[in-house]
């Protein structure tokens, strides 16, 4: 006996077309219907492998080692000994930092190096600000040719840089021309043998050389400040100098801090430009460790007392750096 059909409204389960079931109370979909998502359920999450990273760390690991640490520690030992480099040395312990710490003309080497960072860092900071704000503007693309012309001294060797400014300085150079030609010419003067006037001189040469990284890092950080900074702070009515002060120059943190860390480096281990245009002179009015070193490893042959003097510049070096990262690190 067949019975009563079923009602049209009546449940797909309790139909006879219905399809039959799949797996435990789990019906097939109907034809062309879309599958419904999986969801997932979350489990414990597997700890990420780091052996990938440090695999693809490993080549510049392997030379960084080589090439700098293991000559550091290199260093460190050689500065425990009295060497000349030649003959056999002799164990001398702490004599060579006591030495250093204790040396008028060596603390005063240090104390030259810690001054170029007004001319190597501070002084390119400030110029640099000023420039990307006027050059760059807010999108960073106006006078592009200045740009690159401030940027050359970074392409050119520091050898060069020395050689052509001593030139200039020189009695007869372009600097004193000038200030002939503007009726300065009671002023003018050898300036790199001057004992007043050589330490500014160099100075001034390390200023133009770092001039042109400070614009570009401040110039590629100025891109990245949003627009709309700007145009609230016009709408409250700022001018330019109050932009600068309250949208560019709290967005530029970072940057400033990039490019203090480079200079500031450049300063404490200045020796190119130093050598060739003064080797230190007149007296010991620009020497700096890093010209100071050259000259006891290789011409007083206190090799000892230079790797000492190059231990101390490279862990004062590293505490600036480390400071200035301290400071200049943004706060989320």
């Amino acid at each position: 006996m067949t019975g009563a059909p079923l009602h049209p409204h009546q449940p797909a389960a309790r139909r006879s077309d219905a399809r039959p079931t799949e797996g435990p109370g789990r019906p097939h979909p109907p034809a062309g219907a879309p599958t419904p998502a999986r969801t997932l359920r979350a489990g414990p999450r597997r700890p990420r492998s780091h052996k990938a990273a440090y695999l693809y760390l490993a080549p510049a690991l392997a030379l960084y080692t080589a090439f700098v640490a293991l000559p550091w520690l290199h260093t460190a030992w050689l500065s425990l000994f009295a060497w000349d480099g030649v003959t056999p040395g002799t164990w001398a312990g702490l004599d060579n930092y006591r030495e250093v710490l204790t040396d008028p003309a060596l603390r005063s080497s240090i104390l030259h190096a810690l001054g170029f960072i007004g001319f190597y860092s501070l002084l390119p900071i400030a110029l640099g600000l000023l420039l990307a704000a006027v050059i760059g503007g807010r999108g960073g693309r106006r006078y592009p040719i200045s740009r690159t012309v401030l940027f050359l001294p970074q392409v050119v060797p520091l050898v060069a840089v020395g050689v052509t400014w001593k030139w200039m300085y020189s009695a007869d150079g372009a600097v004193n021309q000038v200030l002939r030609a503007v009726g300065l010419g009671s002023v003018t003067r050898a300036w790199l043998g001057d004992f007043t006037w050589a330490y500014v001189a160099v100075g001034l040469v390390g200023t133009w050389v770092m001039l042109g990284l400070c614009l570009i890092v401040f110039q590629a950080g100025i891109q990245k400040i949003d627009t709309s900074l700007y145009e609230a702070a016009r709408l409250d009515g700022a001018g330019p100098v109050r932009e600068f002060l309250a949208v560019t120059l709290p967005g530029l943190r970072a940057e400033i801090g990039v490019a203090l860390t480079i200079t500031v480096i450049s300063a404490l281990a200045s020796f190119d430009v130093v050598y060739v245009t003064t080797a230190g002179g007149p007296g010991d009015s620009t020497t700096v460790p890093g010209v100071l070193i050259y000259r006891l490893a290789f011409t007083n042959g206190e090799v000892g007392a230079a790797c000492a003097l190059a231990v101390v510049l490279s862990a004062l070096i590293t505490l600036v750096v480390l400071a200035i990262g301290r400071i200049t690190r943004e706060k989320h």
